[in-house]
């Protein structure tokens, strides 16, 4: 992949193989429960091939990330015609789908149970708690200038889903390209992020491929405490929540947050 540079480059002459036929292959999902030589697929896959010693069984590995999955209309990132050319139908699209997210629910609590977090269990703005809506990898902020005040009126509430999933708050503008050494709008997703967050919380960004830079300023290294309340609108637009050792505060009606150790 380093050649002629860079990660993943594939101009020519690289990655030609001439007149070498090229497939994708990809195992069928149904056959979670089948068992050779005493062991299940399901249980190779996590056991064997997700927590061997260079993977989740590795100290130094903290998580996973599952990249593409089965939708109704095949798996995601292969060829257009992938489910055509497998002779696949409609039934069994729906049958490999739902199967598809029945392991997944294996996987993602065995990965809960031994110490670990997948990406895909993230929650980055997702509308439900289903399996299926899944982390986005290319998330944007939860709050936005536009609708800063409404944004946060919702996140600051007790049930709102940052006091009961793993949020993943993006740097703005967020998605998966742009600057990385560029954080335009930096005091206020600090704000906004410890406005909203709950116990577990990360602020960063998302999938912006390799070999990037990333601008860390000084502000993440700060320790402002654990929060003593909730966040609330102190007065129409403008949000407060206050810490151990910081006072946080957001004026939407200007788009200013403010950070104040104490």
């Amino acid at each position: 992949p380093g050649y002629p540079h860079g990660d993943g480059d594939c101009a020519a002459p690289a990655c030609d193989v001439g007149s070498i036929p090229v497939g994708e292959y990809i195992w069928d999902p149904r056959a979670w429960n089948t068992s050779i030589h005493g062991q299940t697929l399901g249980e190779w896959f996590i056991n064997d091939y997700l927590f061997d010693a260079t993977g989740g069984a590795n100290p130094l590995v903290s998580g996973f990330f599952f990249d593409d999955y089965w939708t109704l209309s095949g798996p995601t990132e292969y060829e257009q015609h992938a489910s055509q050319d497998m002779g696949l139908t409609k039934d069994d699209l729906e049958n490999i789908s739902h199967a598809y997210w029945s392991n997944m629910a294996d996987v993602y609590k065995t990965v809960l149970a031994r110490g670990k977090f997948s990406w895909q269990q993230l929650w980055t703005g997702q509308p439900s708690t289903n399996i299926e809506d899944i982390a986005s990898t290319c998330p944007r902020p939860l709050v936005h200038n536009t609708t800063c005040a409404s944004d946060l009126r919702r996140l600051c509430q007790s049930d709102a889903f940052p006091q009961k999933r793993f949020m993943m708050y993006s740097f703005t503008p967020g998605g998966c390209s742009g600057s990385t050494e560029v954080l335009e709008y930096f005091n206020q997703d600090l704000a906004n992020f410890l406005l909203t967050r709950g116990p577990y919380a990360a602020l960063g960004n998302g999938w912006m491929g390799c070999s990037r830079k990333y601008l860390f300023p000084p502000q993440l290294n700060e320790d402002y405490g654990e929060p003593t309340e909730l966040c609330h609108e102190v007065k129409t637009g403008v949000f407060e929540r206050k810490w151990t050792k910081a006072v946080v505060q957001m004026d939407c009606n200007t788009w200013t947050g403010t950070v104040t150790k104490i």
